[in-house]
């Protein structure tokens, strides 16, 4: 039997994931989560076999959850759940070791078959998002320009987009005020901006602001 944890805000989404596991015997659905520590706890916990975990969370977002999961529980299968297209990120999310990606409007057997993908050691990649990796290998000049950045530029970015000064950023991820600047300015070089109100702008039209 597959333990499955599912950490998302939002209380109709689990139940509708647990509703899917319920109709099978291969499933059992072992704890649940709407928050980033929450998410963390479980985690930590080794309780379950695989973890849904959701992008966007109140207490701080999924890609910071992962982050930090990645560095206590390497090994644990990561599925990401998400109601944003997979161009905005999936790409950056599985370079942060994520193990699958999802729609949340996925269908029930593509959700299974993601875990059973995943709990089998191997990582999930829709169609979609397979798509998009063949092009990042092309480097089509089509293909975001933050879809460029390392997980931790990532983190800052958006971090830079939604206001967030240095010293606020360095505070949360644990890094000194000069290191978050480097970062800074290589985002800029790799993303061709030149200032904050330009990565803000950026992050909104291309929908990765909450």
């Amino acid at each position: 039997m597959i333990r499955v944890a599912i950490c998302d805000d939002h209380q109709i989404v689990r139940a509708g994931f647990k509703q899917i596991f319920s109709s099978s015997d291969e499933f059992s659905v072992v704890a649940e989560g709407s928050t980033g520590r929450e998410a963390l706890d479980i985690a930590r916990k080794e309780v379950c076999d695989v973890l849904l975990l959701d992008i966007a969370m109140p207490d701080q977002s999924g890609i910071d959850t992962l982050r930090t999961i990645r560095q206590g529980q390497p090994d644990l299968p990561v599925l990401i759940l998400s109601g944003y297209p997979a161009q905005q990120y999936a790409l950056n999310l599985f370079k942060m070791g994520a193990n699958g990606y999802l729609n949340k409007e996925c269908e029930a057997e593509e959700l299974i078959n993601a875990v059973r993908t995943v709990h089998q050691g191997r990582r999930y990649v829709s169609s979609q998002v397979g798509e998009l990796l063949a092009q990042s290998f092309d480097r089509d000049p089509n293909t975001a320009l933050h879809t460029e950045l390392s997980d931790r530029e990532f983190q800052v970015f958006l971090r830079l987009a939604r206001g967030a000064t240095v010293s606020d950023i360095g505070t949360a991820l644990s890094l000194s005020i000069k290191t978050v600047s480097t970062y800074r300015t290589r985002i800029m070089e790799k993303m061709g901006l030149q200032s904050n109100s330009d990565l803000t702008y950026y992050a909104m039209k291309n929908n990765l602001l909450d």
